[in-house]
């Protein structure tokens, strides 16, 4: 399976660290007043026609800048029933664009997904709303609490919530990167499966390598449900689940012998070039 092992991205110190700088700052506060799931008329009205240009020319441009190819789009069928009481998806954080990758590969649902703050902060962060981000309050407990209430909301009314369980994006990495815990958490306290996902890259050809300066081509592969253990512990079952999702990436990933545990516990980086 082809690992780009490119050094054009200064990963940082802790697996969890992220490196692109977000210039704008709206000034937005995410506290107990923020309104994280936007359901007003005139949200509603715009959500419609900007979901509708990302899945006519949007995911079109993707899939052909990307070199995208999904795999396992069966498993959606076949745990249809499943998906439509609630889900929680997770899968490696590997490119700016990779959400745009997985809306497109699930094609008609409607997920949210959960974004670093200061993404929202910045310049594409009403697009980033549109597209169904959550952002991730900071310490701040009213917003906390609040942010809680927004996930099991989305959770019980039987939505697609995705986490990047890695905690941060790092381009073209192939190694799976630890998890943290959130979404086996929220997956144990409101009893809903994980549904694992996994990009792996394909070497480009010449005329992408040497005139586009692309430096792989993706794959997005969709797996299979996995349900939390209900005979562990409440702290047991959030790291068995979490461990188990991690090992469900890393197979879908070709991953073999990974260089991180599965749960996150403050891990700096191993350079393996």
């Amino acid at each position: 399976m082809f690992d780009p092992k490119t050094k054009k991205y200064p990963y940082t110190e802790y697996t969890d660290g992220h490196y692109i700088v977000v210039k704008s700052d709206n000034g937005a506060v995410f506290d107990k007043n923020y309104d994280y799931l936007p359901s007003n008329f005139s949200f509603r009205f715009s959500r419609f026609f900007f979901n509708l240009f990302i899945r006519t020319l949007v995911a079109l441009v993707v899939k052909i800048r990307m070199g995208l190819r999904i795999h396992g789009r069966k498993n959606l069928k076949t745990h249809k029933k499943l998906i439509k009481e609630g889900i929680i998806s997770v899968c490696n954080h590997i490119h700016y664009w990779d959400y745009l990758g997985i809306y497109y590969g699930i094609r008609y649902h409607k997920p949210k997904y959960l974004v670093w703050a200061n993404n929202v902060r910045g310049s594409l962060g009403g697009a980033i709303k549109l597209l169904g981000g959550i952002p991730i309050p900071d310490d701040n407990l009213g917003g906390q609490i609040a942010f809680t209430k927004t996930i099991r909301k989305v959770l019980n009314e039987g939505g697609w919530l995705h986490i990047y369980s890695e905690g941060s994006m790092w381009e073209y990495y192939k190694p799976i990167r630890p998890f943290k815990l959130g979404a086996a958490t929220y997956a144990c306290k409101y009893d809903k499966p994980i549904l694992p996902m996994a990009y792996t890259y394909r070497k480009p050809g010449w005329i992408r390598r040497v005139i586009f300066k692309q430096i792989a081509l993706l794959d997005l592969h969709i797996g299979e449900p996995i349900f939390r253990n209900e005979n562990l512990s409440g702290e047991e079952q959030i790291k068995d689940l979490t461990r188990r999702s991690h090992e469900a990436v890393c197979k879908l990933a070709n991953v073999k012998n990974n260089l991180y545990p599965p749960i996150f516990e403050k891990n700096r980086r191993v350079d393996y070039y």
